[in-house]
């Protein structure tokens, strides 16, 4: 079925005959669940997607959060509404163990349960998504007490969670913040700190959607010797509740709220920790938990960090997702125009029929389902690793995901944006207007580029730490595994072509890194780090549209009537990519091996 938020076809394909989720169940933690299970959430998901959060989408945009003169949020009742419905459906803890209050049903059933919440509705999705990053990071870090109080709540969907790590004066710079966590002896939720500071962007920092927010807060402490260590390695991870276990208010206050582009859904705070607005016992400072050890903090929190960049690049996907069928259907019943060739006195036909249209369908087809494919994949990827356990091919599988990871938060990201523009230019004039989505969901994807890492931070990401550091060694396991993907494409006779080129830009990429591994200058190798973020994006992409379509080209001949035109529409798009997008990662690999200083040499008098 086709909806305005989702063609589950595009699901059952990636999850059914592509990734084929089904041997999961096979195995332990995942026994018990089938098939059918997948089918019934996803039908859930749909309905209160389709109920719940879709109808508020644009009226969570023309009516922002506000804050009141006690340092309270409110949000549209219509949001709280949504999230509660997903609550009691067991959304929250469908990827959780049931002990914790879960279902146990894999990460990659998960991510297409909240693939089909964030089309209809990303920014009340996002309250979920980041609920549920916060509540993991408990259940691998926390204490059993711990996990009890803060992280079952949030599974449960009674409490949301934030992630607080940006300071007004140091944006993505963590090792420039401020905050501060003075020890205040222990009790049973672990060892007690105040903490005080601001922190700046906190999406979902306050709000009225549940009575308790479980705040994550990077702050720094001292060691044992009552020294704070410099940089990243002072900082330490807290556990800073709104509301406090004995029902006491936290010191922990909203100085305002920012005003967005778009996502205006979720709410977005400054928090004050340790303002005087409330001090239990008459002590300065929030009350806030250790998590792990002292110095150990951003260890820990790239757990959620990591989890939540995947978050990001699943809703950019989902956003530009939303936004292809919204053309496609504007241009099935928009007439204007004839063809060429045609006489002024035709009638005019459906705009679906010109060709530069049907070039921008194409291109968002394979834009939105590529970014969609990739987020999958990955999800798939972890429950392997999960499954693999500390064994050496658990660690490759980690090793592969952590290679990913930037890929996941900015491929999508800046096409899901891409396609959202073609959107608005399929719709024409109209779509510059509030009358249709597509200007709102341009909006609201703007911000993926931006949060959880800009595309710039990914890329030093990427190329430093992850290429250059093992010298290319995670980057080898990957290629072998797309290797395989050639050798298949190779045997099919309608996709040898594009699995040569494949195989020609992956031997590019790896020159290109042969030639940045000899170059001794590390800000020179790095200067130009996101021309190579987009070429090895592009080359990922392309490698999950060659795979996909090797599926297709199996499926296609044997296929009934109505699922033919479902695989050649695939094969259509994954031919796109190779003519069109694909020969763009030369030019951007050319540039990245140059380590040319024609931006990082300029001056700045010369702008």
């Amino acid at each position: 079925m086709t909806s305005n938020i989702i063609n589950r076809r595009d699901l059952d394909f990636m999850l059914a005959e592509w990734l084929d989720v089904a041997p999961l169940f096979d195995h332990e933690p995942y026994q018990g669940h089938s098939s059918d299970t997948v089918t019934a959430v996803l039908d859930l998901a749909e309905q209160i997607a389709t109920q719940r959060f879709l109808p508020h989408y644009r009226a969570a945009d023309l009516n922002e959060p506000h804050l009141l003169e006690g340092g309270e949020v409110r949000v549209l009742p219509e949001i709280r509404a949504a999230v509660h419905a997903a609550a009691e459906a067991g959304l929250f803890g469908i990827a959780f163990a049931p002990e914790l209050g879960g279902t146990q049903l894999p990460h990659v059933v998960q991510s297409a349960t909240s693939a089909i919440l964030m089309s209809a509705n990303v920014a009340t999705a996002a309250y979920m998504m980041l609920t549920m990053g916060n509540a993991r990071l408990i259940s691998v870090f926390g204490t059993k007490q711990q996990i009890a109080t803060f992280a079952e709540p949030q599974i449960a969907g009674r409490s949301l969670g934030t992630m607080c790590l940006s300071e007004p004066h140091a944006g993505s710079s963590l090792a420039d913040i401020r905050s501060r966590a003075m020890p205040d002896g222990e009790d049973e939720y672990g060892k007690r700190y105040r903490i005080s500071g601001n922190k700046m962007w906190i999406s979902g920092g306050d709000h009225d959607i549940t009575p308790n927010i479980v705040h994550l807060v990077l702050a720094k402490a001292p060691d044992a010797d009552g020294r704070i260590a410099a940089g990243v390695r002072g900082i330490s991870l807290f556990i800073v509740p709104k509301i406090l276990p004995d029902g006491t208010r936290n010191d922990v206050v909203v100085s305002g709220l920012n005003h967005k582009m778009g996502y205006r859904g979720t709410t977005n705070c400054l928090l004050s920790f340790g303002s005087g607005f409330s001090r239990p016992s008459g002590r300065e400072g929030a009350i806030g938990y250790l998590i792990g050890e002292v110095g150990s903090g951003l260890q820990c929190m790239f757990h959620m960090m990591n989890e939540a960049r995947i978050g990001v690049g699943l809703g950019a996907a989902m956003l530009g997702y939303r936004g292809y069928l919204q053309s496609v259907q504007y241009a099935r019943e928009r007439p204007q125009g004839r063809p060429l060739g045609a006489r002024s006195q035709d009638q005019p036909v459906m705009i679906i029929e010109h060709p530069d249209v049907k070039r921008m369908l194409l291109a968002q087809k394979a834009y939105a389902e590529g970014a969609l494919a990739l987020v999958l994949y990955c999800a798939r990827t972890l429950d392997e690793k999960s499954l693999a356990g500390d064994s050496d091919t658990g660690r490759e599988l980690a090793r592969r995901i952590e290679l990913l990871t930037p890929v996941v938060k900015t491929w999508p990201s800046e096409y899901g944006l891409a396609a959202n523009d073609l959107a608005i230019q399929v719709h024409g004039g109209a779509g510059y207007t509030r009358d249709f989505d597509v200007e709102q969901l341009y909006r609201d994807n703007r911000l993926n580029p931006i949060h959880e890492g800009t595309t710039g931070i990914q890329a030093l990401d990427l190329l430093g730490r992850k290429v250059l550091r093992d010298r290319g060694e995670s980057l080898r396991e990957l290629r072998s595994v797309v290797s395989r993907t050639v050798t298949h494409g190779r045997s099919v006779p309608e996709l040898s072509g594009h699995a040569s080129e494949l195989d020609r830009a992956w031997q590019t990429i790896e020159d290109t890194v042969s030639v940045l591994l000899d170059l001794a200058d590390e800000p020179r190798v790095l200067a130009n780090a996101t021309p190579f973020l987009s070429a090895f994006g592009h080359s990922i992409v392309a490698w999950l549209w060659l795979d996909q379509a090797c599926v297709c080209a199996a499926k296609l001949h044997a296929a009934s009537q109505h699922d033919r035109p479902y695989y050649r529409g695939k094969l259509r798009a994954c031919r796109f990519f190779f003519e069109v997008e694909l020969p763009k990662v030369y030019p951007w690999l050319s540039f990245a091996a140059s380590a040319s200083d024609v931006a990082a040499g300029m001056c700045i008098d010369e702008l």
